[in-house]
């Protein structure tokens, strides 16, 4: 297994005051990893403790097998072989895009600088503007040569600071995915900060949920959509609800909408009350259905609309229905229940 970035027990402070508190992770070579959360949960300072901005007070940060930062010990950011893309792009105004994605690459000649130049130039698309200046670029294009610009040199791990933050919603998670095949096809590791799930969903093959300078999970998108480590993670990604139920064995939860069947992790006894999570998927729209729920309230989302239903109890669960099932508020609809595994936390627990 060839490790090119591990995170041990790493502790970030700021005077005296831990922001990051015992991170573990690690990335192998060509994976991408991506550190998730709400602000202030310490992802930009572990970001910039692995670049060599910020010092570590515990633990250790290794960049292919050599430690890199230690307590009393950092090696300099030029020094790791890091490329990073920041959010502002920081592109140099008076030097062309070909210039730009150049200005990493003065020790190479100039027959092999030129040949790399070419070929990321041409990789992103921007043959017909290589020699336009920052200025004259759309935000995407920036987005695109600030990319190139880092990865030219063949960072060891290219680091990437929210660099999609300034564009419109629109692009992101596709940029997110165009950036994530040119990264594949130069078989680079990288690392992305993002508050946002549907980039970190388009880009990343593993990613870390921070919360509190505390890593939560660090998993697949998929693992931490449907196998939640914790209640923490379980609310902050994707959408859901928890529902109040009672255990009745291994495999059944009597809730407001009936019994629920399914396996679950945890060691609850019978007659334990607990929460279940319910994800929008989980409720399929059936007309046929004897249980029927009011319409709360609904979202339309062009090719879906999500429906907050409304049981009997006055409690409420999400569901995704395809946008020509069009209800209106106060009516009622039929649901069925469709889960496999149950994801199921103590009652209140936090």
């Amino acid at each position: 297994m060839n490790i090119q970035l591990e995170v041990k027990d790493s502790v970030v402070a700021y005077a005296g005051k831990a922001v990051v508190k015992g991170v573990s992770l690690r990335l192998q070579a060509g994976e991408i990893g991506c550190l998730l959360g709400p602000s202030g949960c310490g992802k930009t300072t572990l970001l910039r403790a692995i670049a060599g901005f910020e010092p570590v007070v515990g633990g250790r940060i290794e960049l292919h097998g050599q430690t890199v930062s230690s307590p009393g010990r950092v090696l300099a950011p030029e020094r790791r072989n890091v490329g990073m893309v920041f959010q502002d792009f920081a592109l140099y105004p008076h030097l062309s895009v070909a210039k730009n994605v150049a200005f990493g690459l003065h020790r190479m000649g100039r027959a092999a600088r030129r040949q790399r130049v070419d070929e990321l130039i041409k990789l992103v698309g921007l043959e017909p503007v290589r020699d336009t200046y920052p200025h004259q670029l759309s935000g995407g294009q920036q987005q695109r040569v600030a990319l190139i610009r880092a990865i030219a040199p063949r960072p060891d791990v290219l680091l990437l600071d929210e660099p999609f933050s300034s564009l419109d919603v629109e692009l992101r998670e596709q940029l997110a995915r165009e950036v994530r095949g040119i990264l594949k096809r130069d078989g680079i590791t990288a690392i992305l900060v993002t508050h946002d799930q549907l980039e970190a969903f388009a880009m990343a093959d593993r990613i870390g949920v921070l919360w509190n300078g505390e890593l939560q999970q660090w998993d697949s998108g998929y693992q931490l959509y449907h196998r939640p480590a914790n209640r923490f993670v379980a609310d902050f990604i994707g959408q859901g609800v928890m529902l109040p139920g009672k255990v009745l064995d291994g495999s059944r939860i009597a809730t407001a909408l009936g019994e629920v069947r399914g396996l679950f992790a945890g060691d609850f006894p019978a007659a334990e009350r607990v929460d279940l999570l319910l994800r929008p998927d989980d409720v399929i729209h059936d007309d046929d259905s004897p249980l029927q729920l009011e319409v709360a309230a609904k979202a339309f989302r062009g090719a879906e609309y999500l429906y907050t239903l409304r049981l009997d109890d006055g409690s409420e669960i999400l569901c995704m229905v395809q946008s020509h099932h069009d209800h209106e508020i106060g009516s009622r609809i039929g649901i069925r229940l469709a889960v496999d595994h149950l994801i199921v936390f103590a009652s209140g627990a936090g």
